[in-house]
């Protein structure tokens, strides 16, 4: 796990190895998760934040291990899963 002080947040990535076979494709995955992690630290809780590969990217759709079309598809749904994040929890309603 990656720890990295930003702005009161602290940061932990996961990218097993059986989601991400090649060390070049969990490198370029790690290196998105920590760059937007900087750009959204400022709108997120401070607290500690660990984000995980839940689901393996398609090998047949991204062959190359860092190819630009996987560092696109990457930093997308990084930046609306840390843009949700950011966002107010509704109240629970209850009382």
């Amino acid at each position: 796990m990656d720890e990295t002080p930003l702005a009161g947040c602290w940061l932990g990535t996961v990218v097993p190895k059986r989601h991400a076979r090649r060390a070049a494709t969990r490198n370029l995955l790690k290196r998105q998760i920590r760059a937007l992690m900087g750009d959204s630290a400022a709108r997120l809780a401070p607290g500690l934040w660990v984000v995980r590969l839940k689901a393996p990217f398609d090998r047949q759709q991204f062959p190359s291990a860092a190819s630009q079309p996987l560092r696109i598809a990457a930093r997308v749904e990084l930046a609306a899963l840390l843009q949700r994040a950011a966002q107010p929890s509704p109240p629970s309603g209850k009382r």
